[in-house]
């Protein structure tokens, strides 16, 4: 019987703050001439209030002997920080190299949808869409495009709001 076994950590946000995680997945060898070097998965939390402040505890599914790579997002009042973080063991390592990271602020006076990305064969994608506002994910509406044979995905974005972009790249 396979038992999965997985790694958790906290943090506490002050008032105003929303912090997001993502780890960094590194794409497989046969995969790389078509996909992505590097995708991102947001880690799930469970949230407590503690007067003012927000604990979550973040969960990591399969933890890697040799670290996994965090990219820590806190969203305050029209700011974004932020920075990286290596899971070893039972701890988080805020690293001081900085990462090669492609993030834009989106805007549109209309109604849009963001280009087509792809996904992995186990649907993982490189670019995330947040709502800086929520901090949630914009989630994309997938569909299989019969012409590359591949499953892509494209985010619909309101009107006269900002999002925040991010995707890993190697430099």
């Amino acid at each position: 019987m396979d038992i999965a076994q997985g790694k958790h950590f906290s943090i506490t946000d002050p008032k105003g703050i929303n912090t997001v995680i993502y780890q960094i997945n590194k794409t497989e060898k046969e995969y790389l001439k078509e996909y992505p070097k590097y995708t991102v998965e947001r880690l799930d939390y469970i949230a407590e209030i503690r007067g003012e402040q927000t604990r979550k505890t973040y969960f990591v599914d399969e933890p890697s002997p040799d670290g996994n790579q965090l990219v820590i997002l806190s969203f305050g009042q029209e700011k974004v920080v932020i920075n990286m973080g290596i899971l070893i063991g039972d701890e988080v390592r805020i690293t001081r190299k900085p990462a090669p990271f492609k993030f834009n602020t989106l805007y549109s006076e209309e109604g849009t949808e963001y280009k087509d990305f792809n996904y992995t064969p186990n649907f993982k994608r490189a670019i995330s869409i947040i709502d800086p506002e929520t901090a949630e994910e914009v989630k994309p509406k997938l569909y299989f495009d019969e012409k590359t044979n591949e499953v892509k995905g494209k985010c619909k974005l309101k009107p006269y709001k900002s999002y925040f972009a991010f995707e890993i790249r190697e430099d």
